[in-house]
């Protein structure tokens, strides 16, 4: 067998409960996790971007509204 079949039969083996739990705590422990501060700041400006998307959408639906008001007012 070449290298690569026995890397896929071994890719292919099914293991037990106990051992993927041992494989997913060691992967758990390779991942790099946000610190405290930057969760904060992530959050924050997830916040005020939100609230700046909502305002923009909310000026541009008010201008469209008003501008088709206005039009089919002079058309009448």
């Amino acid at each position: 067998m070449s290298d690569v079949a026995e890397r896929e039969e071994q890719e292919r083996k099914r293991t037990g409960p106990i051992t993927f739990m041992r494989e997913v705590r060691a992967e758990g422990r390779k991942v790099t996790w946000a610190t405290r501060q930057e969760v904060t700041v992530s959050t924050i400006m997830v916040l005020v971007l939100s609230v700046a998307a909502a305002l923009f959408f909310f000026l541009v639906d008010f201008v469209i509204r008003h501008s088709i008001a206005f039009i089919i007012g002079l058309v009448r």
